[in-house]
């Protein structure tokens, strides 16, 4: 969710230099099922265009329509879809919907969370009822300090409030430049990853050459900076070099990202952990069993794209705690 509340808060800045109004919709309630949950969001702008969805598509236009009295009064509202009739989903959806006047702190603040990589929160302020009211709202707040995204917002204690936590923007750490990197760096761009891609430094290739790529660095081992892998960080080692992986593994033996990946086949992975065994002997046990290798889920992948398909899957089967399984034999709702 992180990535997309970067994405409009960009494109709510842009559209009020043009003075160009833009009113934001968020899920904040469901009852029953739904086919996405609480917290997802859809930026209308007053010259008819849209970003983001809360739904697969059925409900959008209806977000639109009723977006034009908030556009017009400038007042809040929340509006009520029953999709058991309509989406075959059997739920209720509530959705705020309210003006957005981004102040200059709080882009700045925005710019500063989002750099530094620090976890912030949301509140949203509403009633489980149609109906309008200044009262109604959103606010984020930093450490502590509260930021309305409109000025005036004054909450009442009697209104649900629907809360919602945003980490650093999960970020994937690529070792190598050939083509399967370039899949996977389109890819996990395209899921709103912020993708590093590092490269030897006699690499002839750029930052151009990778499509959705964040940052494009060349450094030798010596030089390379860790500091920024987290627990929002996925690496992978996919340099096609077995000296080059081994170095890299050596580099990165200290860091904690939520996943690391060898691309691979099983011998070579073995390889390459004996090497680094023998240059650093000491390599805590916990790192190496933390090792995917080779990395992906078996869905028969043959071409770059496919298996940048199954490595995103197994990094967030691993981030996100889940055994993969055929939905159809999941037992229970599909989201938990």
């Amino acid at each position: 969710m992180t990535h997309e509340i970067k994405n409009f808060i960009e494109l709510i800045w842009k559209s009020h230099q043009q003075n160009i109004k833009s009113v934001l919709a968020t899920v904040v309630a469901l009852e029953g099922s739904s086919y996405r949950r609480p917290g997802v969001r859809m930026l209308i702008q007053e010259n008819g265009q849209t970003f983001g969805a809360v739904s697969g598509g059925c409900v959008e236009k209806e977000v639109m329509r009723q977006a034009q009295s908030v556009f017009d009064s400038d007042i809040p509202k929340i509006m009520t879809y029953d999709g058991r009739y309509r989406l075959g989903c059997e739920g209720i959806i509530y959705i705020l919907i309210e003006p957005v006047r981004l102040s200059e702190d709080l882009k700045i603040k925005f710019e500063s969370v989002f750099i530094q990589r620090e976890s912030f929160e949301s509140e949203s302020f509403f009633q489980l009822e149609e109906g309008v009211s200044e009262a109604f709202g959103t606010q984020f707040i930093f450490s502590g300090k509260r930021f309305s995204l409109r000025e005036g917002l004054s909450f009442s204690e009697q209104h649900q409030c629907f809360k919602q936590s945003f980490s650093p923007l999960f970020q994937l750490y690529l070792f190598g430049a050939e083509h399967d990197t370039v899949s996977l760096c389109k890819a996990a761009s395209n899921l709103g990853w912020q993708v590093t891609v590092i490269a030897a430094p006699d690499e002839a290739k750029t930052k151009d050459f990778f499509e959705g790529a964040h940052e494009f660095i060349t450094p030798t081992f010596e030089a390379l900076n860790v500091s920024s892998i987290d627990s929002q960080t996925a690496v992978m080692l996919m340099s096609h070099s077995f000296n080059r992986d081994v170095q890299y593994l050596l580099t990165l033996a200290n860091t904690q990202p939520a996943y690391f990946g060898i691309l691979g086949p099983k011998h070579r992975r073995e390889r390459v952990l004996e090497k680094a065994l023998d240059f650093n002997p000491d390599l805590s046990i916990e790192f190496l069993e933390n090792l995917h290798g080779p990395a992906g889920i078996n869905i028969g992948a043959e071409s770059a794209e496919e298996i940048a398909i199954s490595i995103l899957s197994e990094i967030l089967s691993v981030t996100r705690k889940q055994k993969p399984v055929q939905l159809k034999e999941k037992k229970g709702r599909i989201h938990e």
